[in-house]
């Protein structure tokens, strides 16, 4: 398609080439056609679409959405759901707006409401977007009339979510639109929608990065180097396993062991794991030459040494583990209320209440250990222990991993989705007065 102001191509103008063309192929056609009058699955009441990272599906089920809500319907609602707005609008609408205007619709983004109007030929329809983070976001959505509603990523969401944004798509003629990377077996959603697609209507596709000819060789190489373990069995393969056996089972004390620790570094962070009778884990974190060094450690464990420590002394801890560094912030556990005052009390170091969405998280850690951006200080005993240790609960029945050898595990885990996440959101800093 020629993009406005675009010279036509023809003779004479070969060196004229289409800008971010968009191929689709195969199983792609199939999500952007399927509710076409030509088509054998257009009385489908829906279309559930799962498989590997980067195989397509994500910018093929928004265009499609859209494409169809603009076909058959004039001044309707519909949502657009992402676990969070922030993701939506990060993984969904980044690269679906600019290819709807590419092909003629106008689209208003209105940030402030949380919509997009959407408009082509005369027609206009409003595009609502809603985040299912957690059981409270259902309130979100209730008392909404919808025509249709996508889901992307829906086994982020809490059922209760999932359901009553369902729930809302009463009018004749409305459809639903889910998409997912795999997680484990006994999910909720694998189990009552993947599994029961037929008897729920739904045309069912599952993908590979193969089914993206968008993707090069090379890039495939790079995304299946990117994983192991449970995570190269969903993200690459696109299966729907069982989390088992080590967490981490990439780490490796010849890789990720930093025998010389450089003497500069260029910007610290503290990551705590808080606990009263379990152990408090804390971690110094310095970055030099594009990589992040764990460089020392405190490791409390009360039952162990038969003896608790108050949050005052906790803090002290933490001053003598950060003595000499110019720590920007401590990344602090989020559950450890009175701790996290003890340290903005204290308005010596900024500090930032940790992430704790654990699979997120250890995906991330994951990510960090593949690409080498984390290392550990031979003098993070317990921290270089727990990895040894660190294993996935072996009933099957959900992702979680042990409730044991986990706290350094944890701090390590809130460092790397708070302080080291690179999705571009900005993090408040409390306490901001340095002493």
């Amino acid at each position: 398609m020629r993009r406005s102001g675009e010279p036509r191509r023809g003779r004479g103008n070969e060196k004229v080439r289409k800008k971010d063309e968009i191929v689709f192929a195969g199983k792609q056609r199939e999500v952007l056609r399927w509710w076409t009058p030509q088509h054998p699955q257009r009385d489908r009441d829906g279309i559930i679409c799962d498989g590997a990272v980067r195989s397509g599906k994500t910018l093929s089920m928004g265009m499609s959405f859209v494409a169809w809500a603009m076909a058959f319907h004039r001044e309707r609602t519909f949502a657009l759901c992402g676990k969070t707005i922030a993701s939506l609008r990060r993984n969904v609408l980044t690269e679906l707006l600019p290819a709807m205007r590419d092909r003629g619709f106008t689209c208003q983004e209105k940030v402030s409401q949380h919509l997009v109007e959407i408009s082509l030929g005369g027609k206009k329809n409003r595009f609502y977007l809603f985040g299912g983070r957690d059981e409270s976001s259902a309130a979100l959505i209730q008392g909404i009339t919808l025509t249709g509603v996508l889901l992307d990523e829906v086994v982020l969401m809490p059922r209760s979510f999932v359901e009553q944004a369902i729930a809302r798509c009463s009018p004749e003629g409305a459809k639903l639109w889910f998409n997912c990377n795999p997680a484990y077996p006994g999910h909720w959603f694998y189990q009552e929608w993947i599994r029961k697609a037929e008897a729920r209507n739904c045309l069912y596709l599952h993908f590979t990065m193969d089914d993206n000819p968008s993707l090069s060789e090379a890039t495939k190489a790079r995304y299946r180097r990117s994983y192991s373990g449970t995570f190269y069995a969903r993200f690459i393969e696109g299966k729907w396993t069982a989390a088992q056996g080590l967490v981490y089972p990439m780490f490796s004390e010849a890789i990720h062991v930093c025998r010389e620790i450089p003497a500069k570094m260029e910007r610290w962070y503290v990551s705590c794991d808080y606990g009263t009778a379990n152990p408090s884990s804390f971690g110094l974190w310095g970055r030099a030459e594009g990589r992040w060094i764990r460089v020392r450690e405190y490791y409390w464990d009360a039952r162990a040494r038969g003896e608790q420590r108050t949050d005052e002394e906790h803090y002290r801890a933490l001053e003598a583990l950060a003595e000499g560094a110019d720590v920007t912030a401590v990344v602090c556990d989020p559950s450890a209320a009175s701790f996290l005052e003890c340290i903005r009390r204290h308005g010596r170091y900024a500090v930032i209440p940790a992430r704790n969405e654990v699979l997120t998280g250890i995906r991330l850690v994951a990510e960090a250990l593949r690409e080498r951006t984390i290392q550990f200080s031979p003098d993070c005993a317990d921290c270089l222990r727990e990895f040894q240790l660190y294993r996935w609960e072996e009933n099957g029945g959900r992702d979680a991993p042990r409730k044991e050898d986990d706290h350094a595990m944890d701090d390590v885990r809130y460092f790397v989705s708070t302080a080291l996440a690179e999705d571009g959101e900005s993090y408040y800093f409390a306490s901001v007065k340095r002493g």
